[in-house]
């Protein structure tokens, strides 16, 4: 009687899983079902990991904004209130970048936003 050796489609599977735990420390990386149980976590803190980059660049931004905004003397909330009644339609992602390479447009923006106050 011969045994069974289940054929190719597993072991592509298994492969598969195998290749994608490469790097993982000790048994993780050469263990089918111990490769398996790290690697669905492994994609369960990617797509938590997804969203909590979005909350940390949109922090990032804030902070930036409001250390320019001291330099010009105001405040963020002060500003972004101010932006919005002049009617500027700049998100927190361009305002951060004008405060860290154009502090010279910022400046201006900031008087912008001081006048419609």
């Amino acid at each position: 009687m011969s045994r069974v050796k289940r054929g190719q489609y597993p072991r592509r599977r298994h492969k598969r899983v195998l290749a994608q735990t490469k790097g993982f420390f000790g048994g993780r990386k050469n263990r089918y079902r111990q490769a398996m149980r790290v690697l669905w976590k492994s994609w369960q803190y990617a797509y938590v990991g997804r969203k909590l980059r979005k909350r940390d660049f949109r922090r990032l931004w804030i902070t930036r904004i409001n250390a320019a905004c001291r330099l010009n003397g105001t405040s963020y909330s002060r500003l972004m209130f101010s932006l919005k009644k002049a009617g500027v339609e700049l998100d927190r992602k361009v305002l951060a970048d004008m405060a860290a390479t154009d502090a010279a447009a910022f400046k201006q923006l900031a008087e912008l936003a001081a006048r419609a106050r």
